[in-house]
């Protein structure tokens, strides 16, 4: 089931009883950056600020990019990142990471950034009390692009993932390159093979592969595993997950090296095969301290199409191996392995798992963001759906889109306390109270009232038990557990 051609946008759900009330700020592809209240009210507009995504600074601060590099020539890469302020004024600018030099162009410096950053003082990006980033001087983690050749793992021509470090000047003071890490992150022989012959190839500046495609990147800071003594977890360390390999990673920031991973392959444990496969994961990243969930991983599992393998029916050269048509949101002990939290369509009550789950589903972007109150604020990023839940899974606030957008995506939305815009005064909360699908009607709809009953002799009613064409997930024996079975089971899709 698709989305319904008509349906109401803006707010359609707001308990602010329940809900942690602030003003949440999204990328708009063809708007800029959006600022909007409780209510759906837009708050400020800063026109063709593009977001990958934008994030907000105490003090009305905001940061984006002022463009995209020429898709002729490079992809998803943003000429710079910068900060501006409530007026739109630039008040802080990177884009010294590599001059280019695209033909019909001016040459310029370019940042190439993509996906993600994170300025000091804040580890997520997101608002943690006490954690404040710095407006007016610090440090800003980027993750960026770059080109090259690596033969070990593939003859062609790489778009690879790195990460730097720049200081308050725009001086690089540290940085990471992924395809150095290639010899850690555990691929099969068939995965190998299928990503030597076609690296996630895209066609721009002449062919690329975008072998990995990190898609976040965080720093862990304080926790309680590395404060039990888990050298994994060292507050400095970087956490990032890669869209098309399936894989999330911890990385020591001293060594380079690999201290914690899941995936690529989910049926190598029994603890990973309990998780299940994950797919094209977006916004891997360790709640920080001072949240609910402290020290817990929290990722958005897209499902879509994603990784490496054999060749099948479904893949015909080992790419976008693994496909599953459902996302979900899991909270993830990193130490136990188990999961703690989750969201699925099911869960949402949508109907029964497995068969429903595929109605809370977006193969790319997405995110989810834990709140103050142990909420967790959700990027359906296709489709333009950001809504809040509860830990019990109560939806408390609903927002769809309005806007006229180039993509019809939002990346990633966050949400902001209102202290962090002085510059307004705090808005009138109105609930917003759920419509009854049932009843809803748009002008001229019937009200499709049941006529007088007429009854058909020898008719016996309906089962409680509604049997589907293929089982549900709660049915179906393969996939039960079995906690003294070391091979129990198959990898839960």
């Amino acid at each position: 089931m698709g989305q319904p051609f008509v349906h109401p946008t803006g707010v359609t759900i707001y308990d602010p009883e329940k809900a942690w009330s602030g003003y949440t700020l999204m990328p708009i592809a063809g708007v800029g950056a959006v600022l909007v209240d409780m209510n759906g009210n837009v708050v400020r507009n800063w026109v063709d600020l593009q977001g990958f995504p934008n994030k907000l600074l105490p003090g009305g601060y905001v940061m984006g990019s002022l463009g995209v590099r020429d898709t002729d020539f490079g992809y998803q890469d943003q000429t710079d990142l910068v900060q501006v302020d409530w007026d739109g004024n630039v008040v802080w600018k990177f884009d010294k990471k590599e001059y280019i030099e695209d033909e019909g162009h001016e040459p310029q410096w370019m940042a190439r950034q993509h996906h993600d950053y994170q300025r000091e003082g804040n580890t997520v990006g997101y608002y943690v009390p006490g954690m404040e980033c710095k407006t007016n001087g610090g440090n800003t983690l980027i993750l960026c692009h770059e080109n090259l050749y690596n033969n070990k793992i593939t003859d062609k021509r790489l778009l690879d993932d790195c990460f730097i470090e720049v200081d308050w000047e725009g001086n690089i003071v540290w940085q990471w390159h992924a395809n150095e890490h290639f010899k850690e992150m555990g691929f099969s022989d068939a995965a190998k093979n299928a990503l030597f012959r076609n690296p996630n190839m895209h066609e721009n500046g002449g062919g690329m592969g975008d072998w990995i495609h990190i898609n976040s990147m965080s720093v862990l800071g304080p926790n309680k595993w590395y404060d039990g003594g888990d050298e994994r977890f060292h507050p400095d360390n970087i956490i990032w997950d890669g869209r098309e390999a399936n894989i999330s990673a911890i990385i020591d920031r001293k060594t380079g090296k690999i201290v914690w991973q899941m995936g690529p392959d989910f049926s190598a444990t029994k603890e990973l095969r309990r998780i299940g496969q994950i797919i094209g994961q977006h916004h891997v990243h360790m709640i920080p301290r001072g949240l609910p969930g402290e020290g817990n991983i929290l990722i958005f599992d897209n499902g879509g199409w994603a990784g490496y393998g054999p060749a099948s029916n479904t893949s015909l050269d080992g790419t976008k191996a693994n496909i599953i048509d459902r996302s979900r949101v899991i909270e993830l002990n990193p130490v136990t392995m188990k999961v703690v939290w989750e969201v699925t369509a099911s869960k949402l009550g949508y109907g029964a798992p497995g068969i429903n789950d595929y109605r809370f589903y977006s193969p790319l972007v997405s995110a989810a963001q834990r709140l103050p109150n142990g909420n967790t604020l959700i990027t359906e990023g296709i489709g333009c759906r950001i809504f809040e839940v509860t830990k019990d899974l109560q939806i408390v606030w609903e927002y769809w889109s309005p806007f006229d957008s180039i993509s019809n995506v939002i990346y990633r939305a966050y949400r902001y306390p209102y202290d962090y815009v002085p510059q307004l005064e705090k808005p009138v909360e109105t609930p917003v109270v759920r419509l009854d699908n049932h009843t809803f009607r748009v002008p001229g709809s019937a009200d499709c009232k049941l006529p007088e009953a007429t009854i058909v002799p020898g008719t016996t009613g309906y089962s409680q038990k509604v049997e589907m064409c293929v089982s549900a997930d709660d049915q179906d024996q393969s996939l039960k557990e079995h906690d003294d079975d070391d091979n129990e089971g198959v990898i839960k899709f």
